[in-house]
């Protein structure tokens, strides 16, 4: 890898891990706030600033700049060249980061405890949304950044098969241009007038559409670079090879094709769509469990080419074989055992029917934590801990405390969400800053809340490990050893269909769908006659 491009890189990731760890501290604080016990800042408005700030950097700002980062890390190492716009890149990067400290500077100052959504009448300081669309302004350079290195690439190897995990990574750039479409519209056109003054009134039902367009597909852009340790990183780090070339690719195109036409699931119990529309994005997001099934399948078959050259014998005995004491492949099971759980909840959320039942629940925390916060931050660890050495050509003295560090994540997420799950089921409303346990219809409550409670304290313990970890690499014995390989597939594909190297069709289809899924749906609040739009008065929060 270039040696010009490691400072953005690592610039990336480290702004990514420290708001995470800020994040995690806000976290464990909330816990402790809905907890029996005392916490060292009470009341609503602490509570709302913090599940603001929580939220926004967890959700947008974590996830974006270690993507950015990454997404350059891969196309320099992938591609084996120089990243194309350097300098555009930094330009992104500061972008990034100057939204992210005016974001922060509106929730801290309490203007904007609005959460992360962005739900009107409800509306925070212009300067939090300000701050988040230049967050969003950066990645799009990034976006460009991605397709055109892979443009570059391809003019240059005429015939080739991009790189699989430069392949993903612009299948994510290209899913990332359309998830941000809705939000962008939303806050252009509805939620910064209305914060600025310009406007008195917002159509809530438009709001609440627009931003369901990226509500869900946002999930599989933080998502995305996990399933690319999981085909590019985890069969080599086993010590075997990917079962299949192919159904990688098939698999990021799912992604791209089925995580957008989705997101109006999370708007089952609003009154400002019928059920047939409803119905249908039901229908739709049953199918991103296909991508997924597919990557158990293949990622299985992966680690047990992996473990019988290993040794392994038996019917399972290759599954004791694989080498558990490395980092990636821990971290891989681990999120494994989380995805599975978060995502039996998740089909509990798909379901019209089921969704009724824990809508607003602490079961639509626990979900979304165990999606993300666990099956999916886990493997951001598990990549950084991989790709550290070579973007600082240092290693770490051992793998011991990595080990550690995974291992009480994985006990956190599981004791702080389970919890969840059972409360949710008891109709424990999400987004409430304290209880009264000594009303008698929720004294059960308590025993639970602060299980979970411990669960968020090892958590925070294990984050800032982590971050301890990665400083432990820029302390560490050097190697000069920069050199980045990515895994080999059992039948390493010479030539490809253009559909499999490209995504040209796959935008058209995307375009099919959304407008299948979106068109009535929006069009209905502009041309269709009825019962009044839900407009509402615009109410500024803090």
């Amino acid at each position: 890898m270039k040696q010009r491009a490691e400072p953005l890189i690592l610039a990336h990731l480290w702004v990514a891990f420290v708001a995470f760890a800020i994040a995690s501290v806000m976290g464990a604080a909330q816990m402790l706030s809905r907890s029996p016990l005392t916490a060292p800042a009470e009341g609503p408005e602490a509570y709302f600033i913090s599940v603001t700030a929580h939220g926004t950097l967890m959700a947008y700002v974590l996830p974006t700049l270690f993507v950015m980062g990454f997404g350059y890390f891969v196309a320099t190492t992938a591609l084996a060249r120089p990243l194309p716009g350097l300098r555009a890149a930094w330009l992104g990067f500061w972008l990034a980061l100057v939204g992210t400290l005016l974001a922060a500077l509106a929730v801290v100052t309490g203007r904007a405890t609005v959460l992360y959504t962005f739900y009107p009448p409800l509306t925070g300081s212009a300067l939090y949304y300000l701050g988040l669309v230049l967050v969003v302004v950066g990645s799009w350079i990034w976006i460009v950044l991605m397709i055109l290195a892979m443009r570059e690439w391809k003019y240059e190897n005429p015939g080739r098969p991009v790189p699989l995990a430069m392949f993903a990574t612009v299948a994510n750039a290209v899913m990332w241009l359309w998830t941000t479409a809705g939000v962008a519209v939303e806050l252009l056109f509805q939620v910064i007038p209305a914060a600025l003054g310009w406007k008195d009134t917002i159509d809530v039902g438009l709001s609440r559409t627009l931003f369901s367009w990226t509500l869900h597909a946002i999930v599989y852009f933080w998502l995305i670079p996990a399933y690319i340790a999981f085909y590019t990183m985890l069969p080599q780090a086993a010590g075997g090879r990917l079962y299949s070339d192919t159904m990688g690719r098939i698999v990021f195109i799912l992604f791209l094709l089925y995580s957008l036409p989705v997101g109006m699931h999370h708007l089952f119990m609003d009154p400002g769509h019928g059920t047939g529309f409803k119905f249908l994005q039901m229908m739709l997001t049953s199918l991103v469990t296909v991508p997924t099934l597919l990557t158990i399948f293949t990622i299985a078959a992966s680690l047990e080419i992996a473990g019988r050259l290993r040794g392994g014998k038996g019917l399972f005995g290759w599954i004791a074989a694989l080498p558990w004491h490395r980092p990636m492949v821990l971290a891989a099971g681990l999120s494994f055992v989380m995805l599975g759980l978060g995502g039996f909840g998740g089909l509990v959320n798909m379901g019209y029917g089921m969704n009724a039942m824990v809508h607003n629940t602490s079961w639509v925390t626990a979900h979304f934590h165990l999606i993300f916060g666990g099956s999916v931050v886990i493997m951001y660890f598990a990549i950084a801990y991989e790709i550290w050495p070579k973007l600082t050509g240092r290693r770490a003295v051992g793998t011991g405390a990595m080990r550690v560090q995974l291992w009480t994540w994985f006990i956190g997420v599981l004791v702080t969400t389970l919890p969840w799950h059972a409360l949710g089921l008891g109709g424990q409303p999400r987004r409430v800053a304290t209880f009264d346990f000594s009303e008698p219809q929720i004294a059960w409550w308590a025993p639970w809340i602060l299980v979970s409670t411990v669960g968020g304290a090892l958590m925070l313990a294990s984050a800032l490990l982590f971050i301890w970890n990665l400083v432990g690499f820029h302390r560490g014995p050097a190697t000069g050893e920069r050199h980045m390989t990515y895994a080999l597939a059992v039948h390493p594909p010479m030539h490809l269909p253009r559909a499999l190297n490209g995504f040209a069709l796959w935008n058209w289809l995307v375009l099919f769908l959304m407008v299948v899924a979106y068109g009535y749906p929006i069009a209905q609040f502009f041309f269709v006659d009825g019962p009044p739009a839900l407009i509402q008065r615009v109410t500024e929060a803090g």
